[in-house]
């Protein structure tokens, strides 16, 4: 919501400083975003009026006026294309002064010949002052203005915009009238609402107007306004307005919607009298109906969908937008002003899923005062016919299924007890009353209040008390201890905080990052090979790039590594925890995941560390750590697998003694790193959080007094076995007091066959009630070689 200082003055005046303002407006709720000037910092611009125009003798596109200011006349070199005698424009006369924004520095205007001819002074642009960003030709002054007058002051550029970022629940203050409302309240002030002159009915001609949709249009209200003159132009004060709102001058017709838009936040919209068939009805769209907006997008509807239509078809999409066909053009001689009231619930999220987000849908999407339309229409016919003149006719209304009013109870014990100050009865009164609420009840306890039909975002007595907290001043409700009974959260001890694993992976060096669940189609079907069948589509999706949902949370890691990498940050490990989704059947299915991924050098750049690459077993190395924190004795196998993000040769399956599936593990597929312009020695993961988290309740036990008897095992076999095969034979055949295993080397060379590896065994066992003999020891080895001999074929080395 941008609006300006002046504008809103002429309502309220809040006797402080904009700055001050802001903060006020920011303390109760409404976030200040920002504070602009209006227009540049300049000095010694005036009126002027051009007496004559002379083409210049050396210059095609150059010409020569005189211009007056009242007093003198000076001769100017001019080279806009719209400079014609009887005009009036800005004059910037000699030593007149205007700051550049972008470099802040003066341009001084002098007297000085411009190819030839003396140019004293400079007629000035709309893009000079700061009022446009690009204008082709001077800004024409209205008549009226007299000679001399200073710019600045005539057009009151001393103004500022202001900016607020309005949550949903404030639709209420999408306009002047409702800031002007909230302010009086925070400065405890009264607010003076323009009056609307009472409109003269010059003919009794009436639209028809029927509501279908009665629970989606609660109210609708037209009037015709006839012989328009569509050659006026809008005054040049209401232009500045929506400038200074944002808004552009288009024609006399939208700009007054506009300024009632802005003004009272009171969407409107005008059709061509001439273009409706028979009345106006209120309904559900067809299936497939066409309608051609005013942008020119064709859409396609459907029954969830309200649409104004006549009795031919659809000529608009309620509370977005309007149709071409019956639009408003420089033929129109007479219009059909309307003014409705849409439920909230039948406008959410419309908009967007034709791709489009509208100023009347934003508002309607929030909420707009059900009782405000009869004072709308009425404003907007008194500033029509003050500029494009005609005949008003009576306003013809439909009305639907109205919003019953709401009433509220509150408690002052209530209120004293959640804000923990004590707040007196009388200011409560106060406040709410300023608000707009009526008292419907009241005793020494406490007040019924009925809502006001602007304010939607008010049901129970929390939001009552919110109210009061917000005008009261957050900031000058005292800090206090909390008194209450707290209870410790459960935590199972048998299974890991998954904090404690995004802890370990934060010591390992890797930064967590925060991704979209919502994700590009194309990236996802590369990263995944989901058919189109298993995504899913979100219904009003932010953009085309956020359309679907991921089903896995590589694509968001794949793509803020590609960001960080063309931002010159080569060695990156990044992980991610998170909801990932899926269709099964009609039901969608949310799993938990946690992914990460590596890249670069092993090591930090460092005068001790090797430029070796991140590879395959780096980040087993980490998955290993993670799994370790489950404090699980079952062995976890990494097998060889296929995923659609890996490498087909680098990619294991992880899984645990039961053969549960906890993830996958793997180099980035080449395919997907050369289609998406990636490096190389990209290593993924991605485990199931709830299989990951699984883990053992810690059990002390006495520390054998005993010593160790550690033994080391080389053997010859075949390259294909893998290693947590060969853990897992010698675990079943070491016995009970086995207390470590580890394989300390791996071996392939000129003294190993072709095809052969030769694997040394760390084995260290202790018991605690005893030393074990050398010759336990040995028949526990000599099982240990034959089971290894029988399932593998291995071969003791000596």
């Amino acid at each position: 919501m941008i609006f300006s200082e002046e504008w809103l003055k002429e309502w309220i005046d809040p006797k402080i400083g904009a700055d001050a303002l802001m903060d006020r407006l920011t303390m109760a709720g409404l976030e200040a975003d920002g504070i602009s000037a209006v227009a540049n910092d300049f000095t010694g611009i005036i009126v002027g009026e051009v007496l004559s125009v002379q083409p210049h003798s050396d210059a095609k596109k150059l010409q020569v006026c005189s211009v007056s200011d009242g007093d003198n006349v000076y001769q100017v070199v001019c080279g806009a294309p719209n400079v014609r005698v009887g005009m009036k424009s800005p004059f910037a006369k000699t030593g007149a002064e205007i700051i550049v924004p972008k470099s802040n520095k003066p341009l001084k205007i002098e007297a000085t010949k411009i190819r030839g001819i003396e140019s004293n002074g400079m007629l000035c642009s709309a893009e000079e002052l700061g009022l446009e960003e690009k204008s082709d030709g001077l800004l024409e002054l209205p008549k009226f203005f007299s000679l001399g007058e200073d710019i600045r002051k005539l057009l009151k550029l001393d103004d500022i915009s202001m900016e607020l970022d309005l949550t949903p629940n404030r639709g209420d203050c999408l306009g002047i009238r409702g800031l002007a409302r909230e302010i009086a309240v925070l400065t405890r002030q009264d607010y003076k609402e323009p009056s609307v002159s009472k409109i003269t009915q010059q003919h009794s001609n009436e639209l028809p107007i029927k509501i279908t949709a009665k629970d989606q249009c609660p109210r609708y209200l037209g009037r015709i306004i006839k012989n328009i003159d569509l050659n006026a132009a809008s005054p040049l004060w209401m232009q500045e307005r929506l400038r200074r709102s944002g808004l552009r001058s288009i024609d006399p017709i939208v700009d007054v919607t506009n300024y009632v838009l802005m003004e009272l936040g009171q969407p409107m919209h005008a059709f061509d009298y001439s273009k409706l068939a028979g009345g106006i009805e209120v309904r559900m769209a067809q299936d497939n109906e066409k309608l051609l907006l005013l942008d020119g997008k064709e859409v396609n509807l459907d029954p969830n969908i309200l649409v104004i239509a006549d009795h031919e078809k659809a000529v608009a999409m309620a509370g977005v937008m309007g149709g071409m066909e019956t639009a408003v053009s420089a033929k129109t001689k007479d219009v059909f002003l309307e003014c409705a009231f849409f439920s909230p619930l039948a406008i959410a999220g419309k908009a967007r899923t034709f791709g489009m987000h509208t100023d009347a849908s934003h508002r309607y999407e929030r909420g707009v005062d059900y009782k405000l339309q009869k004072t709308a229409i009425d404003r907007a016919t008194e500033l029509l016919l003050d500029i494009v003149g005609g005949e008003a006719g009576p306003i013809t209304e439909a009305v639907g299924n109205l919003p019953e009013t709401v009433s509220v109870s509150l408690t002052y014990a209530k209120v004293n007890s959640v804000l923990g100050i004590d707040m007196p009865s009388e200011e409560v009164r106060d406040i709410l009353l300023r608000l707009g609420f009526s008292v419907a009840d009241e005793s020494d306890d406490g007040m019924r209040v009925i809502v006001p039909s602007y304010r939607f975002d008010i049901s129970i007595e929390a939001d009552l008390i919110e109210e009061l907290a917000r005008i009261f001043g957050y900031d000058k409700i005292p800090k206090t201890s909390g008194l209450m009974r707290q209870s410790l959260d459960f935590k199972p001890e048998g299974e890991v905080p998954i904090r404690r694993m995004c802890d370990l992976l934060v010591d390992l060096g890797y930064q967590e990052v925060v991704t979209y669940s919502f994700v590009d189609p194309g990236h996802l079907r590369l990263l995944t090979k989901s058919p189109d069948a298993q995504v899913i589509n979100l219904q009003n999706p932010i953009s085309e790039e956020m359309s679907v949902m991921r089903s896995s949370l590589l694509p968001g890691l794949v793509s803020a590594y590609q960001y960080n990498a063309n931002r010159q940050q080569e060695r990156l490990r990044l992980f991610e925890s998170g909801l990932v989704f899926s269709q099964k059947g009609e039901v969608v299915v949310q799993t938990a995941k946690l992914s990460g991924l590596i890249s670069g050098e092993r090591y930090p750049k460092n005068w001790n560390n090797n430029s070796k690459l991140n590879d395959f077993y780096d980040i087993k190395g980490d998955i290993e750590m993670l799994l370790d924190l489950r404090r699980l004795k079952s062995s976890v196998k990494f097998l060889d697998a296929e995923h659609p993000s890996m490498h087909p040769g680098q990619c294991a399956k992880i899984t645990d003694s039961e053969c549960n599936e906890i993830g996958h593990i793997g180099a980035l597929d080449p395919f997907i790193s050369q289609e998406l312009g990636l490096g190389e020695s990209i290593f993924l993961f991605e485990l199931t959080l709830s299989e990951l988290q699984k883990g053992s309740i810690p059990r002390a036990k006495l520390l054998s007094k005993y010593p160790e008897v550690t033994r080391d095992l080389a053997f010859v076999i075949d390259d294909s076995v893998v290693s947590a095969d060969i853990l897992e034979n010698v675990r079943l055949n070491a016995g009970d007091c086995l207390v470590d295993l580890r394989i300390f080397d791996v071996y392939q060379g000129d003294a190993i066959e072709k095809g052969k590896k030769s694997i040394a065994l760390g084995l260290t066992w202790q018991d605690p009630s005893r030393t074990l003999s050398d010759e336990e020891v040995n028949t526990i080895i000599s099982s240990c070689v034959k089971a290894l001999q029988e399932q593998f074929n291995a071969k003791l080395r000596n």
